[in-house]
């Protein structure tokens, strides 16, 4: 058995710095935060190559003072906590003593502060060896310059995603404290090119100019105070709902927190407005006395510890459920409405029909839906099919044509869905699909990690049809879309697109089937459009001649089969 001995002191901050510096983002992440403690007003990011090759933080803060600086970079140093009871009482974002060391351990850092503009002092740090202190710029404020990061650990930096990938975390890390502290003006540069450029203003500022100037109508105020509670910020109306939960934000005192009791205060606040697989949109800011959290139970301190977390859920929901109250009162109670039925007259005997006997055959149908797919396949190759010439559409959702075993049953949208995914992957592989040019180009406008990940598929939304090209900061001039689409709505088709595209990759296992069933869901035909006579037949027609005319991309069946053997029984025939 190996013996037991001490690690370098290289080693022991070498491996400490793996809990802390993850990524680019980590840094930017623990260099902000610093100057947020600073009391900076101002903080520029500068990020070269996604933060491979640098990353620099500065900001107009009080800055270090020269007998400091080589004291800052070594482990477990801090002018924010001194004893354990400070420890259960936490006010500033860094408390450890760790992020400095850590980063400095694993990249060639220099860090360049002034105090007052009295002079500025630079000293450069190698292997977490800090060198001689130079004179510098008298800037105010602190500016640190992180480059090569995990040059000295090659097994960490194989780890790094690409440069892009990379970037899109560090907007979404800048985006959180601009949300955080909206009176702090941020500016952030990706290889001299500006991506952010936002001032000192309100929340509600904030929220449009960080994220989507057209969010200022659908912002509900929350604004509660309960006891040591208080609670503010904004959720969205029914018009932000987004199909993944990427837009919602909770901050404890400021600090960027994950907690899924939270997360579900604000869901039940919504009571029966979302439908399954929809999200709110929100930002909140909860504050509390310090000594009533623990928020050092993570090393990312994203996680906390509440010692009264129910009250808060309760406190939280309430705030919310105020906020959407406008929502709330204009939607009916339908449980208090009496439906009236006509009576029939005493010579006729009154027949009730339950609402479980006619959901039945529709209902085993769907759990069959497989057996009743290979029969009608059998059906199809006998010879027997879906008629075009017998064909309606009920409720604008389902199309119904009869087969001379019975009846068919068509949901509209996952049938189009499953069209227009086999004809993406197609365009992918073969010749890019149609497009309508727009008679007037029209520009549209997205965050910064949004148009990250639009660059990333760029290229192939224009095989699906699209015509885009970049037009300025974070913009995209469209030229023409797709011809299966209706114009009107791109911006809102694009995003959910990039947002199903980015949920999508966990469960395709290639990226053009991925943005292939994201495209196909959104450009589709929706419950409640109304079709013509002649789309149902086009639509049915190019249904059955996909290679799987069953099962949408999603997996959930496309077509019910109802026999007539089925309707005898129901109608007690037989």
């Amino acid at each position: 058995m190996a013996k037991i001995h001490l690690l370098s002191t290289d080693l022991r901050n070498k491996i400490a710095a793996g809990e802390v510096v993850e990524r680019p983002a980590s840094v930017v992440k623990e260099l902000v935060e610093n100057s947020l403690d600073a009391n900076a007003t101002e903080i520029t990011i500068v990020i070269e190559k996604g933060g491979h090759q640098l990353i620099q933080v500065s900001d107009n803060g009080g800055g270090i003072s020269p007998d400091d600086m080589n004291l800052a970079v070594e482990r477990y140093t801090t002018n924010k906590i001194e004893t354990i009871d400070d420890l259960f009482n936490i006010n500033s974002l860094g408390f450890r003593g760790e992020a400095l060391a850590s980063i400095a351990s694993v990249s060639e850092m220099e860090m360049t502060s002034c105090i007052n503009s009295d002079g500025g002092f630079a000293v450069s740090i190698l292997d977490g060896e800090a060198g001689e202190i130079m004179p510098a710029e008298p800037v105010q404020g602190t500016r640190i310059d992180v480059r090569n990061l995990f040059y000295n650990t090659p097994a960490r930096k194989k780890f790094l995603k690409s440069q892009r990938v990379e970037f899109r975390q560090i907007v979404a890390m800048a985006r959180r404290y601009g949300l955080a502290y909206p009176e702090v003006a941020f500016k952030l540069y990706h290889d001299d090119k500006e991506i952010l450029n936002i001032q000192s203003e309100s929340l509600k500022e904030r929220i449009n100019n960080l994220l989507d100037p057209t969010y200022r109508d659908h912002l509900l105020e929350v604004n509660t105070v309960k006891g040591d509670f208080t609670i503010s910020g904004y959720v969205g109306s029914l018009n932000l709902v987004r199909s993944r939960p990427g837009e919602q934000y909770i901050f404890l005192n400021r600090r960027f927190i994950k907690h899924r009791l939270l997360n579900n205060a604000v869901y039940s606040a919504y009571q029966s407005l979302l439908k399954r697989g929809e999200y709110p949109f929100y930002v909140l800011n909860l504050v509390q006395p310090a000594d009533q959290v623990d928020v050092n139970v993570h090393p990312m301190k994203i996680e906390v510890r509440f010692k009264d977390e129910w009250r808060l859920y309760h406190v939280l929901k309430s705030a919310v459920a105020d906020a959407l109250r406008s929502i709330l009162d204009t939607i009916p109670d339908f449980s208090k409405m009496e439906t009236q039925f006509p009576e029939f007259g005493n010579s006729l005997q009154q027949a009730t029909l339950s609402l479980s006997a006619v959901d039945t055959p529709i209902q085993q149908g769907l759990q069959r839906a497989k057996t009743y797919m290979d029969r009608l396949s059998e059906k199809k190759s006998e010879g027997e099919e879906v008629s075009t010439g017998n064909i309606w559409q009920i409720h604008d959702k389902y199309i119904v044509s009869q087969i001379n075993s019975g009846l068919v049953i068509i949901d509209q949208h996952v049938a189009h869905e499953r069209v227009l995914f086999e004809d993406a992957l197609n365009a992918f592989e073969k010749a890019p699909l149609g497009a309508q040019t727009l008679l007037f180009p029209e520009t549209l406008e997205f965050s910064a990690d949004e148009f990250s990940v639009l660059l990333d598929i760029l290229p192939n939304l224009n095989k699906l049809g699209f015509r885009m090209q970049e037009f300025g900061k974070n913009t995209v001039m469209v030229e023409a879309i797709p011809s299966e689409m209706v114009w009107g709505n791109e911006k809102t088709i694009i995003r959910d697109i990039m947002d199903s595209y980015l949920e999508n990759k966990k469960k395709y296992s290639s990226w053009q089937e991925g943005l292939a069933a994201s495209y196909s869901c959104h450009a589709a035909v929706k419950a409640g459009d109304p079709l013509t006579i002649q789309e149902m037949q086009a639509l049915v027609n190019r249904l059955f001649a996909t290679n799987h005319p069953y099962y949408c991309p999603h997996g959930r069946p496309i077509i019910v089969q109802l026999s007539i053997e089925e309707l005898d029984k129901r109608f007690e025939r037989i």
